[in-house]
């Protein structure tokens, strides 16, 4: 058996070369019609979401999304992936949403716009994911116990 003197000398031996592999290279996916297609999730909320290039409308359950989310902070959450990457006015958006309440489903749809957009541009990914929006918010209600009123409340305590 021979002797190694240093680590190159061991990745030679072993088949290896001392540099790091590539990082992944992300690719367009896109369906026949030219949009990108993904699934955005938040609580018991679930969003498809189909982005193409068009004017800027976006459509949730088939209403404006400023109908659909009356409150100013959700349609805020909505929109927040398209403002940070600069990209407002070009994508028409199209989304259904199911499951949860109002606030579950805002963060669906941003969750389900923010992969939309890397589908459509792989370049935007690294914008998005430092701002986080990649990131599937896995924070759920949590199951009521046996023996409990709810979740971790207790029945009321009597002495007598």
């Amino acid at each position: 058996m021979a002797e190694l003197s240093s680590l190159a000398e061991l990745g030679a031996a072993t088949g290896q070369t001392g540099t790091q592999p590539a990082a992944p290279v992300h690719v367009q996916k896109l369906d026949k019609q030219g949009r990108a297609y993904a699934t955005g999730k938040r609580k018991d909320a679930i969003a498809r979401v189909w982005v193409k290039p068009g004017t800027g409308k976006i459509i949730i359950n088939d209403k404006e999304y400023a109908a659909y989310f009356a409150r100013p902070v959700l349609q805020m959450v909505l929109r927040q992936p398209i403002v940070a990457t600069n990209r407002d006015g070009q994508f028409d958006i199209i989304a259904t949403v199911t499951g949860g309440g109002l606030s579950g489903q805002a963060g669906a749809v941003r969750h389900g716009i923010s992969k939309a957009l890397t589908y459509y541009e792989p370049g935007l990914r690294s914008i998005l994911k430092k701002s986080g929006f990649l990131t599937r918010d896995s924070r759920t209600v949590e199951r009521k116990k046996y023996g409990k009123a709810k979740a971790r409340r207790s029945f009321q305590f009597s002495k007598r």
